[in-house]
């Protein structure tokens, strides 16, 4: 009660203040309380079976969270199905308008007017995770960024993504932009199920554009067992992101982690995640009981999340310049006495 009154002032008690005024203090002291129930955890995990869906562990996993470029699995999820129903061909130029050209890193950095092919486009997405060719890409499918987040958005409630909102086809940083480890398991799935052929972008190991070679930043690809996509991401309000799939015996496996502090520590929470979840089945196999949740302890979930080594990106930097050495100078000669 004293908050209140603290709130509404020492002219409570005497004359009245009109009635907005009292209801935007109580607004204030409504959303002052209701503030820490609402935070949501920043860190959340998942292990899915591909083919059937089930949960073989989970934790926060309908926590709503910001996916970062994890966002362009649905990006590349809907170019997908315009390749499947005609709307777009790999040869198909798509052109960089102003808006897509002015996206933030990390970018391939095409000028206004230029363009490349929706192949060339599909796979800039896919390992070096540009910006601007996710944007310029929308536009071509949707005619405008903002269309196509809608479109993105249908198709996320479609999918039965009961958590997730698009605003954008980047995942660059917004508010509104939300999902949950759940939603991306869910997608990943579809992905795989739907376009087994075209999935395999994920896994390409780099990507050129000019003089410039990009290695994709899924790190787990060629070094943990049966990895072979699908999708990395950084934003600072996000933390670092990853959704990764494993085939091992015939078995499909999609593990998701949000919110972690650091690159090194998500894959290897992810990495960990998918070695428990096939130890499971494994397990389950020979009639032996089995808890992945006895056996992970995460590393990446808790802390603030280490900013790339550049300002500003959804990733950390595939390539990063070569240090010049400092120019020898010589020692200047000492006077004669």
């Amino acid at each position: 009660m004293k908050m209140f009154r603290s709130l509404l002032g020492p002219s409570a008690r005497g004359r009245r203040r009109p009635v907005t005024t009292i209801a935007a203090a109580l607004w204030s002291a409504a959303w002052l309380v209701a503030l820490p129930a609402a935070a949501a955890p920043r860190y959340a995990a998942i292990v899915t079976a591909a083919d059937t869906g089930e949960i073989l562990y989970a934790s926060n996993a309908d926590a709503v969270l910001h996916p970062a470029s994890i966002t362009k699995i649905m990006t590349l999820y809907l170019a997908f199905e315009a390749l499947e129903t005609g709307r777009l061909h790999p040869t198909d130029r798509v052109v960089w308008s102003r808006h897509a050209a002015a996206q933030s890193p990390t970018k391939l950095g095409v000028p206004a007017g230029g363009s490349l092919s929706v192949d060339a486009v599909i796979r800039a997405i896919a390992v070096k995770s540009a910006n601007d060719a996710a944007v310029a890409l929308a536009e071509r499918i949707d005619g405008t960024e903002t269309a196509f987040a809608a479109h993105m958005t249908r198709e996320a409630k479609r999918l039965g993504m009961t958590g997730t909102r698009f605003v954008n086809a980047s995942g660059l940083p917004n508010a509104a932009h939300v999902t949950t480890a759940r939603d991306i398991a869910t997608l990943s799935a579809a992905m795989i199920r739907r376009f087994p052929e075209r999935y395999r972008y994920f896994s390409t190991a780099s990507f050129t554009y000019g003089k410039r070679r990009f290695v994709n930043h899924n790190h787990l690809l060629g070094k943990v067992a049966g990895v072979d996509g699908i999708k990395t991401g950084f934003t600072n309000d996000a933390g670092w992101t990853l959704a990764a799939s494993a085939q091992r015996d015939g078995k499909r496996l999609i593990a998701v982690v949000l919110g972690a502090r650091s690159p090194a520590t998500r894959d290897k929470d992810v990495e960990r995640l998918l070695d428990l979840g096939f130890d499971s089945l494994d397990h389950r196999a020979l009639g032996e009981p089995f808890s992945i949740a006895a056996n992970f302890h995460s590393l990446g979930a808790g802390g603030a999340a280490a900013r790339p080594a550049t300002g500003a990106g959804d990733e950390e930097p595939a390539v990063r310049p070569t240090a010049r050495p400092a120019p020898h100078k010589p020692a200047p000669a000492k006077k004669k006495p």
